[in-house]
């Protein structure tokens, strides 16, 4: 159990933002096109992984069990099993956490895991007056009863249900995700202009990143059914400044809120990979890990409050490796909200919260400004719920190799009142 397990390499797809209709990918093909780049470079063949696992939140109808779809389009053979985990935003997370366990577990040694989702194909409903008269209307015999259905009908019975922002609304406290958001921006007295600013640097450093080259070892191009190509994420705006963002209204709060379209991540199409190998695979097959999984934290707390996930995960794992917060060289806070970001970091900066929350003699301190999300995050990016966890963790591992630093964690929030965090260890 205590052997260790590596990361040999991934790849992510260009995150593409939805723009109010389906994306040109099903969450199939992000996934497919994605993991057959990756497994292509390998030195083993895709038939010798011992399990395919992929992390998605909204899978279509046709492609439930996603994972064992994607294993078989990529050419993985009819031998090898793939499956699906959904834990929210951290999908993407749990299907790596779900591989180092059955390789500590000895159930095997070579695994792909990752994460992927298509929001721009969530789908449309039928509400449920609409369901119940199309149920009666087929229950129907007769000319008079389908007459009397029609003269029930209501034309407000045809308005769709969104299905997008039904997941988005926690069913315990009955609050969007924004809401949240809200809730802690009024808790930690967080303006709306430091949301914007924050937001606003996001872009400004995905836009750094890409002209510096540092996102394209981890992107596999993609090409749709015309020929067309996507070859970088297309959801920075180089026109995303505090002034500019400051123009948008309230989203989830209209009347007092803060939180908007702006300062929030976007509803994006992505997928992404990683290798996960035992030493045992690493010498068989002659890898050359790129990083270790050192320890990973799983943590529960108030719904209405979900966007401290990170801080509730990630500080046990730095409690047993005793480490401070910027004992580590790189952080990935997943941005699910710019207020949710600056919420985490001021929650470990609080002594108040540290001792009621976190049972800890007092404030862990602040992350160092130049050591967190260095390369922009999801509200530039996008937030392709199923893929996002393991987006971070490739790319905290990618900039530690970049900048030769040591370990770094990722951590993310999750819908429901959750928080993951992992530990990254460069090799």
């Amino acid at each position: 159990m205590t052997e260790p397990v590596f990361i040999v390499d991934g790849a992510r797809t260009p995150f593409l933002k939805a723009r109010n209709r389906p994306g040109p990918f099903a969450a199939s093909d992000l996934a497919t096109d994605a993991g057959r780049a990756l497994l292509m470079r390998q030195k083993f063949d895709p038939a010798q992984l011992d399990e395919v696992i992929l992390g998605c939140a909204a899978p279509s109808a046709d492609e439930v069990n996603i994972g064992r779809i994607a294993a078989l389009r990529m050419g993985c053979g009819l031998k090898v099993p793939g499956w699906t985990v959904m834990r929210n935003c951290a999908s993407g997370m749990q299907s790596i956490d779900s591989a180092v366990n059955n390789i500590k577990a000895g159930r095997g040694d070579l695994v792909l895991a990752g994460g992927v989702d298509a929001l721009s194909r969530a789908p449309l409903l039928f509400s449920d007056a609409m369901v119940m008269w199309l149920s009666n209307w087929y229950a129907a015999k007769t000319l008079p009863q389908r007459t009397a259905l029609l003269a029930k009908f209501r034309p407000g019975y045809l308005a769709p249900v969104i299905a997008l922002m039904k997941g988005l609304t926690d069913p315990i406290c009955g609050l969007l995700m924004g809401q949240t958001a809200e809730n802690l921006a009024y808790r930690f007295g967080i303006t709306r202009r430091e949301m914007d600013e924050y937001s606003a640097r996001s872009h400004q450093r995905v836009l750094a990143a890409q002209s510096a080259g540092h996102l394209a070892p981890e992107l596999v191009p993609l090409f749709d059914k015309a020929g067309r190509l996507y070859a970088a994420d297309d959801g920075v705006r180089e026109d995303s400044t505090a002034e500019n963002l400051a123009k948008l209204r309230p989203f989830f709060d209209k009347k007092f809120g803060n939180v908007t379209a702006g300062n929030s991540s976007q509803i994006t199409d992505g997928g992404a990979w990683l290798v996960i190998a035992s030493a045992r695979a690493v010498e068989q097959h002659q890898l050359t890990p790129i990083g270790r999984i050192v320890d990973s934290q799983w943590a529960g707390l108030d719904p209405a409050q979900m966007g401290l996930g990170p801080v509730h995960a990630a500080t046990p794992i730095l409690q047993r490796h005793n480490l401070a917060l910027n004992d580590l060289d790189a952080w990935e806070i997943n941005e699910a909200f710019a207020a949710q970001v600056i919420a985490c970091r001021r929650a470990w900066a609080s002594d108040d919260y540290c001792r009621s929350e976190l049972g800890l003699p007092g404030a862990l301190g602040e992350i160092d400004d130049s050591k967190l999300n260095v390369d922009g995050g999801a509200i530039a990016l996008g937030h392709p719920v199923g893929a996002s966890g393991t987006r971070i963790v490739l790319h905290v591992l990618n900039v530690l190799r970049r900048t030769g630093g040591k370990r770094g964690m990722a951590a993310i929030c999750i819908g429901g009142g959750l928080g993951g965090a992992m530990l990254i260890e460069r090799v």
